[in-house]
């Protein structure tokens, strides 16, 4: 059997539900261990039924089959179909995912579900299993972080006086393509001098210039799963303070890896970055978490942040990124992906020539 599949069911009969109407595509992609698109998945003891239309059945058929999942064809309302299978199983507890079904999605679902049936609210039930990376997901992990760094190592060459924010973007862009990325996984970030103080800066025309900071953040796609790292490369001289802030940054960085292990709260790691930067008199200039999880999105548990509760477990991947931006100024942040292991952390992002 599908060991997520297993994984879930237990959760399932935890929470005395019957089933789980699926409706995240993440979440769904790692249930069927393919890229989901347009699609539904009903979990549930009896059997799990992917849901989806004419322009993909028979491509995602085998492959279902493979993991002991049934492939269903939407042929009129979707809710309609979905609550026609809950019917034929005898489904009354049916839980959904608060977090990815719409209002409206859940009120037209009410409407046409058994009255019989209740829809019973969860919240992070597979998130939760997620945070863990097995195996195969660490190799397509390593895979996109591979591709980010050689194209992070091509920015260097490409980063010139005179060339335009957008153009190296649309140069990355191309790159991790030939590389083998899927695509990139968010908007690439180039910001340049003053720009590098806004941390999701969209590149524009300005036109890079000499004895100034370059941030570029930079994540790509492969096989569905994500990886995304920054670097500031410095163009002719470095000024004293670009040099002070930079330092300060590293070094909070070193500090909050030096933490990372199994057992330690994740509001800790966090803190110990962020006490350092307020201690060298930047505190009011870093004003995101530290880090978050990556996997199949971008941005998932956990977050590593100062409000987040819970342990730091073996398997979790996540980033670190300190920053300092002093806006009318420039920004400097170093983002690393990092790998939980059974006695410390691996830096899964390497070194990259700064």
């Amino acid at each position: 059997m599908n060991l997520r599949l297993r994984d879930l069911h237990s959760r399932i009969a935890k929470a005395k539900l019957e089933c789980l109407l699926v409706t995240s595509p993440a979440n769904i992609s790692y249930l069927v261990k393919f890229a989901s698109r347009d699609s539904y998945l009903l979990v549930s003891k009896k059997e799990s039924i992917y849901f989806t239309d004419s322009r993909y059945i028979d491509e995602v058929r085998p492959r279902l089959l493979k993991e002991g999942i049934a492939a269903r064809l939407i042929s009129g309302p979707v809710f309609d179909t979905i609550a026609a299978a809950c019917e034929d199983l005898n489904l009354k507890r049916i839980g959904f995912e608060g977090q990815s079904l719409t209002t409206a999605a859940h009120k037209r679902l009410q409407e046409v579900i058994n009255c019989k049936c209740r829809l019973i609210l969860t919240n992070s039930m597979i998130e939760e299993i997620r945070q863990i990376k097995d195996s195969e997901e660490l190799r397509k992990i390593k895979k996109a972080l591979h591709i980010t760094m050689a194209a992070l190592r091509f920015a260097r060459k490409l980063i010139k006086p005179g060339k335009k924010e957008i153009e190296v973007a649309a140069e990355l862009e191309r790159f991790i393509r030939y590389q083998g990325a899927t695509s990139s996984a968010f908007d690439m970030i180039v910001a340049s001098g003053p720009n590098s103080a806004y941390p999701h800066h969209a590149p524009g025309s300005r036109k890079i210039k000499n004895n100034e900071p370059v941030l570029i953040d930079i994540g790509v796609e492969y096989q569905g799963y994500k990886s995304d790292l920054t670097r500031v490369y410095f163009l002719g001289k470095i000024n004293f303070l670009a040099q002070q802030v930079s330092k300060t940054v590293f070094k909070a960085q070193s500090l909050a890896l030096s933490k990372i292990r199994p057992g330690v709260k994740i509001a800790e790691i966090d803190r110990v970055s962020r006490n350092y930067i307020a201690a060298a008199g930047y505190g009011e200039h870093f004003g995101h978490s530290l880090g978050h999880g990556v996997g199949l999105e971008t941005h998932e548990s956990p977050r590593i942040s100062g409000r987040t509760e819970g342990l730091l477990k073996p398997g979790m991947v996540f980033t670190v990124e300190p920053a300092i931006y002093l806006v009318g100024k420039f920004g400097i942040r170093i983002e690393d992906m990092v790998l939980v292991t059974k006695k410390g952390c691996k830096v899964l992002s390497g070194a990259i020539n700064q």
